[in-house]
């Protein structure tokens, strides 16, 4: 019997190499967001990916806040990392950090890199600095600062530390090669002076570390083993090695870079939302128009349909992109078999059945999802008053319609046929009232007799249908311009959000909490918004269209 295969990613590859030649005795991987917005779906990749791994080598997975810059960071942006992450299923445990409760000890590391005589204290401005840098064809210029005494540069470190510098007016620089190829390499600022409140120190510091300095701490301070971050750090790695060696640390962190998940036609950049968030285009960094992990929650997709979808897109060393469309085809695929179909009426127009004598509610058979007969059945309430779907009748249809018109027979779901005799109109000639018969005898929709009919059409009874407002999405940029314009604006799509107000949904969702969600019986599948839905006055989002043309690759 031959052994199974496993097929491994590079990362995996790396991990299990290291481990077999006794680098590491285990594996210790971390997610270091900086709070200064909302997690979006590339966000996903990562989250799931650290977490993921420390979970296959039975390992740790830490939580960490790399808050070293101030200026962009809220309370507001902790909280609501913390919840994607939790919703995702990444589950820490007491294993949640920050990166400036690490402040000190960085401090006193900048300071032995002083008495090492591999940092200094510079005073150029930003300008000069970048002057002083070089470019790719050119090498730097040693900074005039760069040969300060070691008992100067502690004292001006310190006088750095103790406010007695202005913002941007003294730095420490590394001591590395202002000649190095790799620019990175050139005296990378490790400290800069920046007068700011942090929302987690206060008012403690008005120093505060650059992250290529910071990160590589936060990770050996943790005994993080593997660093596991996307391909742009891929030339900041010498520094990284450069900072944990310099720092003294026998056996230091490794890191290992993978490429961003691309997502097409769709916005992540933060400040593009953040405008996109203060022009009032969205209602926030969780509108279900966007592509935040909080928005996809809200807008109602599932944490398994994000872990397929991070599943199917893969972990490469090359840059790529993945098909909005795939997204919508995971959460289909998890939604389909698991949630109950029920009919919802997006745009009501009534149906009366003449010869329908009783004024008393039926109550009908209705199964929850076909595919999957362990939903169970509901009871829906009908009778003689009905709304159907407005474009379920035409007065002149085309050919091959197979729903209501005049003379034509129909089936209404789990109910009854029947046929159109008349229909009323305002002075406008909008149809107002479509009068029918029904055939008692095909009770549960079918005939007894044998008759076929080719429509079926869904209904809501007017005595017990429940109002509602449902939101329709589309992408909101304009795909088929680009997503932006030639100025680097968002190429916007007016018609990103349709409001729907007077729709009408079945009974049973009057009850219908945050975040439940449904397939609406030919319109979608759509939840409850947690934002705006409240009792007595229900607000659906659709999640997604029921048909796609995206297609499963195969390895065929």
């Amino acid at each position: 019997m031959s052994e199974e295969v496993v097929s491994k990613n590079f990362i995996e590859l790396e991990i299990d190499k290291d481990l077999r030649e006794g680098v590491y005795d285990h594996v210790c991987t971390r997610f270091p967001p900086e709070p200064n917005g909302y997690l979006h779906i590339g966000h996903a990749k990562s989250i799931l990916l650290n977490y993921g791994l420390a979970k296959k080598y039975n390992g740790e997975f830490h939580m960490r806040f790399d808050d070293t810059n101030p200026t962009k960071e809220k309370v507001e942006f902790v909280d609501s990392i913390k919840a994607d992450i939790k919703w995702l299923g990444a589950d820490w445990g007491e294993h949640l950090y920050f990166a400036s409760n690490y402040f000190d000890r960085m401090y006193e590391v900048a300071v032995d890199l002083i008495k090492k005589g591999l940092a200094y204290v510079s005073d150029l401005s930003a300008e000069e600095m970048r002057q002083y840098r070089g470019d790719f064809e050119h090498p730097g210029k040693d900074d005039p600062n760069r040969n300060r005494s070691i008992e100067e540069n502690l004292q001006m470190f310190e006088d750095m530390k103790n406010g007695k510098y202005e913002d941007g007016s003294h730095t420490l620089r590394a001591k590395i090669d202002m000649a190095s190829p790799n620019i990175n390499m050139r005296d990378p600022i490790l400290y800069r002076v920046a007068h700011m409140t942090h929302h987690n120190t206060g008012d403690k510091w008005c120093i505060y570390p650059m992250y290529d300095f910071a990160h590589p701490l936060e990770d050996a301070f943790e005994n993080i083993t593997h660093s596991i971050c996307t391909l742009e750090f891929e030339d900041h790695r010498p520094l990284y090695d450069w900072v944990v060696k310099s720092a003294g640390f026998a056996n230091p962190p490794r890191q290992i870079e993978f490429a961003k998940m691309y997502l097409t036609n769709v916005v992540t950049g933060k400040r593009y939302i953040k405008k996109l968030v203060e022009d009032g285009i969205v209602d926030g960094w969780d509108d279900p128009r966007l592509v935040s992990i909080a928005a996809l929650r809200r807008r109602g997709f599932t944490p398994e349909s994000i872990r397929k979808f991070v599943e199917l897109s893969g972990v490469s060393k090359a840059n790529s992109s993945s098909d909005y469309a795939m997204l919508e085809y995971c959460i289909r695929e998890d939604l389909k078999t698991s949630r109950s179909r029920v009919m919802a009426v997006l745009d009501p127009v009534k149906l009366v059945i003449d010869n329908y004598d009783s004024d008393e509610v039926e109550w009908l058979d209705a199964p929850n999802n076909l595919e999957n007969p362990e939903l169970g059945s509901r009871k829906v309430p009908f009778g003689k008053e009905l709304y159907i779907d407005r474009e379920d009748f035409m007065v002149e249809p085309p050919k091959k319609y197979f729903r209501l018109y005049p003379g034509n027979e129909v089936r209404l779901m789990n109910a009854y046929f029947v046929t159109c005799t008349s229909y009323e109109t305002d002075e406008d000639g909008k149809v107002t009232c479509i009068h029918c018969t029904y055939d008692p005898a095909t009770k549960g929709g079918d005939s007894p007799d044998g008759r076929k009919v080719k429509g079926t059409i869904h209904w809501v009874a007017a005595a017990t249908a429940v109002k509602a407002e449902v939101r329709l999405y589309e992408n909101i940029v304009d795909e088929e311009k680009g997503v932006y314009n030639e100025d680097g604006s968002l190429n916007l799509n007016p018609n990103s959000l349709t409001v729907l107000k007077d729709c009408l949904v079945e009974p049973s969702l009057k009850d219908a909490k945050a975040y439940d969600s449904f397939q609406f019986v030919r319109q979608g599948f759509f939840c409850v918004d947690a934002k705006d839905s409240k009792e007595g006055a229900l607000v659906f989002n659709r999640i997604v269209s029921l048909k796609s043309s995206f297609k499963l690759p195969t390895n065929n």
